[in-house]
């Protein structure tokens, strides 16, 4: 299946939720809500694990947070896999910290693929809280995977990762078919911020672009507004905008959130267009030949 249909849902983290039990319940629920629509995947949001935080120990404390969720982590990945072979969806099951072997966590997305293998990536960019000891305090990684997923190439940036120029075009001549991008974003700033960012790229690179985002208000202060789209290149065999789904961005419903079917994405077709079919796309052009000179 080269055109994949794909499922991106925009978690509502202030539901109630009472334990990884019932986060996972949750989960299957939404990988059947997928598989029946038709999606060979589920795609869900940067630290869909702060859902955990809804049952948090009384008086945990900020910089505290990363290690319960690490911990309750451990707790949910081995469920993961069985959900994944019992509907035949492979699950991007948000981002989670996840230790990184130094005493520090990794900001981490795990991609479980429709036979239970699971493939990690993650965050390469930091945000300042989450550089912040007295916040989240988390560790950058140096190494961005390339993944396939039913005859695609596909790899995985976290929300700050897509908004960099210089890791598209560290990749540009990689022919990326799909880059997922789970993110949370605060405040409307930040969703156009990923948003505007993920569609250049999908420009930039020729590629598609799925994009993410957690909503809802867990707390007075904690608030949480984003939406999911897919993006495209711009060009006329595929409908000129760009935007090949979308459903609007909010920042609060009374739902779990709201669930984007993206259909048949239209992999054959960049290629042919990548191939030399698009309107002016240099192909990997770099900028190693320019130089900066003052007027």
């Amino acid at each position: 299946m080269t055109n994949p249909t794909i499922a991106l849902w925009a978690t509502n983290i202030a539901r109630p939720l009472n334990g990884i039990d019932g986060w996972l319940s949750l989960i299957d629920a939404k990988a059947a809500e997928a598989a029946k629509a038709g999606a060979g995947m589920l795609v869900m949001p940067e630290y869909n694990s702060a859902h955990w935080l809804m049952y948090k120990p009384a008086g945990l404390a900020r910089h505290e947070e990363v290690a319960f969720m690490a911990a309750e982590g451990v707790r949910a990945l081995p469920g993961l896999p069985e959900i994944a072979r019992r509907h035949g969806v492979a699950l991007l099951a948000g981002t989670m910290p996840a230790a990184d072997g130094e005493g520090g966590f990794f900001n981490r997305a795990h991609l479980v693929l429709e036979d239970g293998t699971i493939v990690t990536q993650d965050k390469l960019c930091l945000t300042p809280a989450e550089k912040d000891p007295e916040a989240w305090s988390l560790t950058a990684s140096d190494r961005l995977k390339v993944i396939e997923w039913r005859g695609l190439k596909v790899a995985i940036m976290i929300c700050l990762d897509i908004e960099l120029p210089a890791l598209a075009a560290a990749v540009a001549d990689r022919t990326l078919d799909l880059i997922l991008t789970p993110s949370m974003t605060g405040k409307p700033s930040g969703y156009h911020r990923v948003f505007g960012c993920a569609k250049a790229r999908a420009v930039e690179l020729q590629t598609i672009v799925a994009a993410v985002g957690t909503i809802g208000t867990q707390w007075p202060g904690e608030t949480n507004y984003s939406g999911a789209s897919v993006f495209t290149p711009c060009e006329e065999a595929l409908g000129f905008t760009g935007i090949h789904a979308s459903v609007e961005p909010t920042g609060d419903t009374e739902d779990d959130g709201p669930m984007l079917i993206a259909r048949d994405l239209p992999v054959d077709t960049i290629r042919d267009l990548r191939a030399g079919g698009a309107e002016v796309w240099p192909g990997a052009w770099r900028a190693d030949r320019l130089r900066i000179e003052a007027a």
